[in-house]
């Protein structure tokens, strides 16, 4: 896969999902000018909610786990953003649920933190980690006192591979 550097002179991922490619390819000065602007634009579509433009930068293969420089993929923004179309066609097209930025966050833990519901649920269908990160969603929600993130997290939890700790134990009486 090709890097680019972004516009702060961080490396990122390249929006080119295709093994066909050569990964050390050479692109003119030009040409990564442009991927840089589709990566952009891409993280413009996702926090927006555009999801006729997504749709296409997807299906011309762009790198549904693309990272812009803070690490945030294209889910965790659109989540973040309670853009819920953004995130259902993210995950339809293979977006890692579980991806965590440069800060060692989930989306789920931000959607907890922003209270969406909806958005949240659909995460945790698609097989989102509760106990994920720095500050898991578990503990965004207890922190933020989302009521509604913490029954929703909850009816999860039994479910959940992975185990609680004692502090996660003691809240929700496992």
């Amino acid at each position: 896969m090709q890097n680019i550097t972004n516009t702060q002179g961080k490396i990122i991922e390249s929006g080119l999902q295709d093994s066909n490619i050569d990964s050390k390819m050479e692109l003119t000065n030009d040409e990564v000018e442009k991927l840089q602007e589709l990566c952009v634009y891409a993280f413009t579509c996702a926090r927006e909610n555009n999801t006729k433009d997504l749709k296409t930068l997807l299906d011309s293969k762009l790198n549904v786990n693309l990272r812009n420089e803070k690490g945030n993929t294209l889910l965790m923004i659109a989540a973040y953003n309670g853009n819920f179309e953004a995130c259902e066609l993210l995950l339809k097209y293979g977006a890692d649920v579980n991806l965590l930025n440069d800060k060692n966050l989930s989306p789920l833990s931000g959607v907890c933190f922003k209270g969406y519901e909806n958005i949240a649920k659909l995460l945790l269908e698609n097989g989102a980690d509760i106990y994920l990160g720095r500050l898991s969603a578990i503990n965004s929600a207890l922190f933020f006192r989302k009521k509604n993130m913490i029954k929703l997290i909850e009816s999860y939890a039994n479910t959940s591979p992975k185990k609680p700790n004692f502090l996660q134990k003691m809240l929700f009486r496992f």
